[in-house]
């Protein structure tokens, strides 16, 4: 049976949800080590080597919303057979909310920095391409947001 027919299938029994909540664990876990390495590539400045791991985890993150679904509409029964284990899921799920936000910080940060690098070198050729003139007051003139000319980058070194 494919990952996808699989999630659909309702669980059942007590022995059922026991598979799904381990088929959950080992997702997350796979998901885990893909969002601690895509971190670290992160902040070594890899962000190529970082953006690598995308296709890996939104697959993985596509398994991890159904199977979570699945084991969501199956509350009641793990509630009652496997409290223990729905517990355990609860912790393991707080965990990995903490992994996200350090992930999508990291991530927000290096896009600022990206950001921050950009524009400055933008507004550098625009000061360089402007001619040197003065105002009436004997001040120099700001480039105009109109003279500078675009930025071109090529991704490929």
């Amino acid at each position: 049976m494919s990952e996808a027919a699989k999630a659909n299938v309702l669980i059942a029994s007590a022995s059922e949800a026991e598979r799904a909540i381990a088929n959950l664990n080992t997702i997350m876990d796979r998901l885990v080590e893909t969002i601690e390495e895509e971190t670290a590539r992160a902040r070594a400045g890899k962000l190529h080597a970082a953006a690598e791991l995308d296709e890996v985890k939104v697959e993985l993150a596509r398994l991890y919303a159904a199977e979570s679904e699945r084991v969501k509409n199956a509350r009641d029964l793990i509630a009652r057979s496997l409290p223990e284990a729905l517990d355990a899921l609860h912790k393991r799920h707080a965990a990995f909310q903490a992994l996200l936000q350090t992930n999508l910080t990291v991530l927000a940060t290096a896009h600022a920095v990206s950001e921050g690098i950009i524009r400055g070198v933008s507004s550098e050729l625009a000061r360089k391409q402007t001619p040197s003139t003065y105002c009436a007051s004997g001040r120099a003139n700001a480039p105009g947001a109109k003279t500078s000319q675009p930025l071109a980058l090529s991704r490929t070194l």
